[in-house]
Order: C-alpha cells, then structure tokens, then sequence
C-alpha cells in the first residue's frame, strides 16, 4: 500500500490569515439624527444639551462608528462634539461599521513585518468567521505583491492565482 503524502502540509506556502489581526472588542453604531430636531436640523442648544443627558457608558472600550442615518447636513464640529463624549472608546470613526473595520485593519496591517514573506509563495486565506472588510484584502495584496514570488487567495487545496512574479 502507497504511504498518504499530505501535499498541502510540505508545500512551501506561507498562509497570510486577515483574521489573525482582527482587533478584539465591541462595535457599536453611533446615529447622531436621534439628537437633531425631527432627524434633519440640528440646533446647537438642543443637540449639546441632549449630548450631556445621554448614557455615554454604554460606549466605554467600543470601537464606535458615528453616522447620521438622515439626509441631514451636519456641521463637522457636531461630529467632533460628539466624539468629546466618547472619550473612553477605544476608537471613533465617522462612517458605517464597515469604515470602522477598514481604518481598523489599516491600522493593524501598518504594524505587519512583511519581510518574511519576500521571495515567498504566499496563499491569502479566503474563508473568515470575522467581519474582514474588502478593502482590507486590497490592502493586503499591494504590501505582498512588490515582495512575493506567487500569491494566492483561498484555501491551499482550493486557490485563486492573484500574481505570480515574472
């Protein structure tokens, strides 16, 4: 009987797995529209007193997305404003959850040293159980793709050619 030889195992790939680098913590949605008069005006007076009656623990160590879910025209320094109260988040960013999640893999992804996958064959894993944003693996790509010999998206039994260095 011919011994099993596990092919993926001996290869020379070097998996680059995005979801190692997933910041833990809560993420939380911030709609400033519940402080502007009928969600589209904001008056000064009304939206900093409504700003110092809110529940701002809920936010503490959150990774806070703010937005406003209205067509309403709001004044930058609303925004700023209203960051000043969520002081004890751990991050606050203007935008949808997936901006969060893109500015926080960014940031995470700046921090790689990318220098042991010179030369390299390099397979980008393709199946996440976290909310990996798409820009995230745009990033990924053009920090590997200058230093690589071949890179690869997906599972190493199953891979999508992406570069292969001529």
């Amino acid at each position: 009987m011919e011994e099993i030889v596990n092919r993926v195992a001996s290869s020379k790939l070097k998996t680059f797995d995005l979801e190692d680098y997933y910041p833990q913590g809560k993420r939380m949605q911030l709609d400033i529209s519940q402080w502007l008069v009928e969600g589209f005006l904001l008056r000064e007076s009304s939206f900093r007193e409504s700003l110092k009656t809110y529940n701002w623990e809920q936010y503490d160590d959150a990774y806070v997305a703010l937005h406003c879910s209205t067509d309403a025209i709001i004044p930058g320094w609303a925004f700023m404003l209203v960051t000043t109260y969520l002081a004890q988040a751990r991050k606050v960013v203007k935008g949808t959850l997936e901006d969060l999640e893109t500015i926080l893999f960014t940031e995470q992804l700046n921090t790689v040293d990318y220098s042991k996958f010179e030369g390299e064959y390099v397979i980008v894993k393709g199946c996440s159980n976290k909310p990996v944003p798409q820009n995230a693996y745009l990033l990924l790509l053009q920090r590997l793709q200058p230093i690589v010999k071949s890179l690869m998206y997906g599972e190493a039994c199953s891979s999508v050619p992406l570069y292969k260095k001529k």
